[in-house]
Formats: structure tokens, C-alpha cells, sequence
């Protein structure tokens, strides 16, 4: 019963977090011909209606916040569709935010190719639509549509083929030679760069703006926000902010140009610029011919250095799982221990590989590589730490890597007959763990390897994987070495558990700069530790129950899945955006200590207040925080009322705190107050547990004089 309970608990729970209403956007598919013929061009029209006060976003959505409208067809074979056509978005401020959005009404247009040889007959065009809707909240919104177009020996124009004509007119046409420069202002290694964009218009037009295209592949994006500078030499000026990005810095400006000014404006047009560099040291930089003594001694530095990762804090519980492998080994044929040292080593230098592959890419991209890029990524992070802790529960005994589970249980057994897997993959997970540490003599290697060409940083990234792999290998070569180990007994299982300590080590390290950088105002250390606790929960049930007992193990299969299920789509995926990096997530209130004078003085200046009384202990306190006041439309709502938000600490017991709770009732957090800027009104108290809506209508509440 106790487990239906939980069950029950957990289904509602998830339940909530994937509640959403109905979409407030409505989308429909068109084509300008309803007969066509084999070898033409149809436009397709996907037409998206939005409710009033809702908006959409372009292909840039924005600075940090919005996400960008996608298409993806689904055609007969041989028909092709082209890149959207997008019309000229609205420049509007959300949150503080810039953003490019549409309202109202949109028609994006989409070129069809139908092949010469096409089948006469009618044919479907499917496409399915992404888009995030936003107004007081922002809600994911997708819909499939579909269409047919008639393929026969004579063209034949649709009903919609007039509205489709003037949407066409607001797509900005494509220019080649704009007169308009991007130069790099000169930064001295400062990041954000600062990009400076000139343009010469004709008589009439007082200012301009450049509504830049998303970036692709790692390259950083030029900001929407934009600095009006003052005109120079007949050229009006605007400055962009270009923030990092994981493959370098964008070397061209592709964009479209607003022009603003008494009419007739200047059309908005499509272009691509060059940028150029300001300083010749922003240049990107270049290989430099080293003599074979210099590269001699830095392959020695990068081989050293892979040696000293084996007794780096990331590798070294790794290979205390290696210890237990020996023991179990030394009962063997030499000439299988050989073996799978033999195997480890490849499973080492086949991960070097790969990163040599991924550096080498990055640097064809003009980009610049990172011997820490994998930890940049927050998906890589998350799984890590997921992995690392599930390697400390195993090594703890709550549940088992046995032959008959995952490819990763096979992988991790070392003791298993068929151990070239298990053995590949400890080398695999070796590597893995060393990129975070750069050793003594491996910092200055790298740094020279990725400045040169490609055979050398290849021969780099191999004596680093040499190093890290010897140790293992050659006691695996000279079995004899392994008689000085201790013989096996009972304290190889006490010593099992014992290196599960210093792996949860790891897995707490891991933990700490991941969970910190998920979520918003620091929800993702609670969000993302309770998936980790019933991450744990589910794989002690499958120890307990399907591994080491005989009866109701397919119930016990089943529990493990759904935790697993809740664990995810509950805590990752409904409250965490664990897939983005935290720059790009929309900041929290701004809030402020509180005291009973702060909130007298703001009600004085005519605002309404909002005052949280919380503890860092107080799991329904953050439970609130997060699922009912920061969210996006309670901060909308915030901003849009001129509310003040307070808050009160109690988590060290504050006295005056105490008697505040105590003067509303209450003797502990969490407390919820809404106060009126009329000061002669009475605050109004919050209940224990908040929703969304409750919130939303205390505010407005407060804000009704």
C-alpha cells in the first residue's frame, strides 16, 4: 500500500508539471497552385494566427530568451522544400530582453521543388511546427498540417494565391552590395566583443537597425539589443554586443536591414558582410613552424602529462575500480591479462582519437578548441555526474553490474569471462573523466598543440591517451608484478564499498558546478538532487527486488521504470531546462531584504508588495518559489504591476523574523504576504501551498486599490 501511495503521488505530481493549456496559436498550410507541373516551384505557406496579446518568434528569437519557430516536412520522395522565407519581425523588449517577434498574423513562405519525373497525380506536403507562444507566460506549442498539391501538365492557382502574393511583398528582398561595413572594435581579449556596424543611406532616413541571423554551429550570435552611435563621415553607426561562443567568433554579419525615417523609407533587404577586424591582432591566429626539438619536448610534456592524470582526483577512483580488476585477474592466464590491458589501452587512445577529431573540426572551423570543451556542455554534465553516481551505488552494494543487465553493466564488469567489453569501456570512462583535469605539463602542450596543423595535434592528443593508459597496461604485461598485490578475501568487498566513497566524491564534485548552472535562482541544485535521490531509489528497488529476490520482480520492474520516468519528466524535463546553458535562461525577481521599514517606504512610493518568508531547509518553501513566483508569468505579472518583492531569511531563526510569523499566525516558514500600496489595507495571507493562479490573483488583488 505504502508503495501505491508514492505511486500515486508521483503520477500526480508528474501530472501537474505537464499541465498546459490550449494552444492560443492557430496554424494552417497553403500553396499558391493547386495544379503544378513536373520541374516547378510551388510557395508554401504556413499561416500562423496568434490570439490577441500572444506573439511568436522570428529566427532569431532574441537576446537569452524566446526560441525560434521551426518547420520540418515530411514530402513525397524526390520533393524537396527550400529555406523559409521570413517576414520582417517586430523589435519588441521582454523583460528587459530584446526580442524579434510576430503577432497577430504570419505567413512564413516555404519554396517546394517538384521533380522533372514526378508521377502525375495529386501528392501531400505535411509539416509539422514548433513554436514557443508567449503573453503572461510562454508555453511550447507544435502543430502537423497538411496540404495537396495536384501534379499535372498545367499550372493552376489557388484560392490563397493572392494572400500568399502579399505576404511575399513582406518578405525583405536579398541585396548583395548594401553599402554596409561590420568592423570589430578593438577589444584587447575583452569578451564580449563590441561589433560596429556603419551604413550610408539615401535622403530621408534618420536611423537604421540590423536584425541579425541566428548562429549555427557554436558560433557566437550577434545580440539583438542595439547602441545608436553618432554618425561619422555622412555613415550612420549602431554597435552590437557579441558574447563568446563555443566554436569562436562569427567572420561574417548576415542579417536584415531596418531602415527608420520619413517616407518612403528604404525597403528592408537581406545581406552578408564580412567583418573585419579592427586590430590585426583579433586576426585569427595562425600555425607557426616549431623545430623538431621544440615538438619533441611538448609531445614528452603531453605524455607526462597523461601519466600524472592517473593520480588526478577526476581519474583516481576510476582506477582504484582497476585494483579490484587485478585481484580478480591474478587467477588468470598471463595471456589474457595482457589482453585486456591490451583492450583498456584501446578503449584510452580510441577516446583520444575522438577528442583529436573534435579539435581538429573546431579548428576547420575557424574556432578555437578546449581540452575542457566535453564539461562546457550541460547535457555532457549531466550525464557525467548520472553516471558517476551510479558507478558510487554500485560500488555501495545497492544494486549489482551483472552479465544480464545493460551494456553498460556488461562494460563495467571486469571480472566477466567476456571482458575485452568491460575492459575497452574502462578506458573509454578513464578518458572521459581526465578532460576536466588539466595536469602539470599539460596545460602549456595543449596550448601549443592547437596551433598547429592537424598530424601534430593528432600526435598531441595520442601521447596524452599513451600516458594515461601505461600504468594499467604494463602491470597488466608483467603479470608477475600482480603477486604483490594482496590476496583475495573478505576485505575485497569492504574495499568495495570503500571506493565508493571517494567516487561519490566525484559524483558530489560533478554535482556541484552542474546543478548550480540549471535552472533558474538556484532551483536547479533542489531540482536536480531530488532526481538524483530518486535516481537512487529506483536503482536500490531493482537491487532489492529484481537482482536479489525471486518473487514479484516484475512489479519491482515496473516501480524502477516509473521512478525512473517521474525522476526524469518530473524534475529534468518539468522543472529544469537541463538541455540549455544558464546563460541563455531568463533571470530571476530582483529581490530585496526584508524589514517592515523597506516594505512601509515601498508602499508610501504607491507599490504593491510582495513578501516571501523562506529558509534554505524548507523544501515547500522552494517548492513555491519555483513552481509558483519564479516562474515567467508571475515575473511578467511582477513587472507589469510595479510590485515590489521582499525577502525574509529565517533559515539561521531570526528573532524578528520569529515574531513576525508569529504576529500572522504562523510559527514557521514558508509565509506569503501580499500588501496593497493603500496602507490603511491589511496584508493578505498566502497559503501554505501556492499555485500559479493564486498568486496571479493575490497580485492583482494588491494592485486594486
Amino acid at each position: 500500500m505504502r508503495w501505491i501511495g508514492l505511486l500515486l503521488l508521483l503520477g500526480w505530481m508528474a501530472g501537474q508539471w505537464g499541465v498546459r493549456a490550449e494552444s492560443a496559436t492557430r496554424v494552417e498550410v497553403w500553396t499558391d497552385q493547386s495544379t503544378a507541373r513536373p520541374g516547378s516551384t510551388v510557395t508554401a505557406a504556413i499561416r500562423l494566427q496568434m490570439a490577441e496579446g500572444w506573439h511568436i518568434y522570428w529566427r532569431h528569437p532574441g537576446d537569452e530568451v524566446g526560441l525560434k519557430t521551426r518547420v520540418e516536412w515530411t514530402l513525397p520522395p524526390g520533393v524537396t522544400a527550400g529555406a523559409i522565407q521570413w517576414p520582417v519581425p517586430d523589435k519588441t523588449t521582454e523583460k528587459e530582453f530584446d526580442t524579434l517577434t510576430y503577432s497577430g498574423t504570419v505567413v512564413l513562405l516555404v519554396p517546394i521543388e517538384i521533380p522533372a519525373g514526378q508521377v502525375l497525380g495529386p501528392i501531400t506536403l505535411k509539416a509539422k511546427v514548433r513554436w514557443l507562444e508567449c503573453h503572461e507566460e510562454c508555453v511550447p506549442g507544435n502543430a502537423t498540417v497538411e496540404t495537396q498539391v495536384t501534379v499535372a501538365s498545367l499550372d493552376e492557382v489557388s484560392v490563397h494565391a493572392a494572400e500568399i502574393q502579399s505576404a511575399r511583398q513582406r518578405v525583405p528582398r536579398t541585396v548583395q552590395d548594401v553599402p554596409i561595413s561590420a568592423t570589430w572594435e578593438a577589444s584587447e581579449g575583452v569578451v564580449p566583443r563590441k561589433l560596429v556596424i556603419s551604413w550610408k543611406p539615401g535622403s530621408g532616413i534618420s536611423g537604421f537597425d540590423v536584425f541579425p541571423f541566428e548562429a549555427v554551429g557554436g558560433v557566437a550570435p550577434v545580440s539583438i539589443k542595439t547602441e545608436y552611435l553618432d554618425p561619422q563621415n555622412g555613415f550612420l553607426r549602431i554597435r552590437k554586443t557579441v558574447p563568446a561562443g563555443d566554436s569562436g567568433w562569427p567572420d561574417r554579419l548576415e542579417g536584415v536591414l531596418v531602415a527608420k525615417g520619413a517616407e518612403p523609407a528604404a525597403e528592408p533587404v537581406e545581406f552578408s558582410v564580412p567583418i573585419v577586424a579592427a586590430l590585426a591582432g583579433l586576426a585569427t591566429a595562425r600555425p607557426e613552424p616549431v623545430s623538431m626539438a621544440e615538438l619533441l619536448i611538448k609531445l614528452l610534456s603531453a605524455f607526462v602529462g597523461g601519466l600524472i592524470l592517473n593520480v588526478m582526483p577526476c581519474v583516481l577512483p576510476v582506477l582504484a575500480l582497476k585494483v579490484l580488476g587485478f585481484v580478480q585477474q591474478a587467477k588468470e592466464e598471463p595471456r589474457r591479462v595482457r589482453t585486456l590491458g591490451l583492450v583498456y589501452g584501446a578503449g584510452v587512445l580510441a577516446s583520444f582519437l575522438v577528442l583529436a577529431g573534435v579539435a581538429l573540426a573546431v579548428q576547420a572551423a575557424g574556432g578555437t578548441a578546449s581540452w575542457s570543451a566535453p564539461f562546457q556542455n550541460p547535457i555532457f554534465r549531466v550525464l557525467i555526474t548520472v553516471l558517476i553516481t551510479l558507478v558510487a551505488l554500485n560500488l555501495f552494494g545497492v544494486f549489482e553490474l551483472t552479465l544480464g543487465g545493460s551494456a553498460m553493466q556488461k562494460a563495467s564488469d571486469l571480472s566477466s569471462k567476456e571482458g575485452w567489453s568491460g575492459a575497452f569501456f574502462n578506458g573509454v570512462l578513464a578518458a572521459v573523466l581526465a578532460t576536466p583535469c588539466t595536469a602539470p605539463f599539460l596545460a602549456s602542450a595543449l596550448a601549443f598543440a592547437f596551433l598547429q596543423p592537424p598530424l601534430v595535434i593528432l600526435l598531441f592528443f595520442v601521447a596524452i591517451g599513451a600516458g594515461l593508459a601505461l600504468p594499467f597496461v604494463a602491470l597488466c604485461w608483467e603479470p608477475a608484478w600482480l603477486r604483490f598485490l594482496p590476496k583475495p578475501g573478505v576485505w575485497m568487498v569492504r574495499f568495495k564499498v570503500g571506493m565508493g566513497f571517494p567516487m561519490l566524491a566525484t559524483a558530489m564534485w560533478l554535482f556541484w558546478f552542474t546543478a548550480g548552472r540549471l535552472g533558474e535562482s538556484g532551483t536547479g541544485v533542489l531540482w536536480f538532487g531530488l532526481f538524483l535521490v530518486v535516481l537512487a531509489m529506483a536503482t536500490w528497488v531493482w537491487g532489492e527486488f529484481v537482482q536479489r529476490s525471486t518473487r514479484g520482480r516484475g512489479w519491482a520492474m515496473g516501480v524502477a521504470a516509473l521512478l525512473l520516468l517521474a525522476g526524469y519528466f518530473g524534475f529534468l524535463e518539468g522543472q529544469l531546462d537541463w538541455r540549455t546553458p544558464a546563460g541563455r535562461r531568463v533571470k530571476g525577481l530582483e529581490w530585496q531584504k526584508w524589514s517592515a521599514a523597506a516594505v512601509e517606504q515601498a508602499r508610501r512610493e504607491g507599490h504593491p508588495v510582495m513578501v516571501d518568508f523562506t529558509a534554505d531547509s524548507c523544501l515547500n518553501c522552494k517548492w513555491n518559489k519555483a513552481t509558483a513566483i519564479e516562474i515567467d508569468a508571475t515575473r511578467a505579472r511582477i513587472k507589469e504591476l510595479g510590485v515590489r518583492v521582499f525577502e525574509g531569511d529565517f533559515t539561521d531563526g531570526d528573532p524578528i523574523i520569529a515574531d513576525e510569523l508569529k504576529k500572522h499566525g504562523r510559527r514557521g516558514v514558508p509565509l506569503v504576504l501580499m500588501y496593497s500600496a493603500d496602507l490603511a489595507k491589511a496584508p493578505e495571507l498566502l497559503p501554505v501551498v501556492l499555485t500559479p493562479s493564486i498568486v496571479a490573483e493575490a497580485l492583482q488583488r494588491a494592485a486594486t486599490r
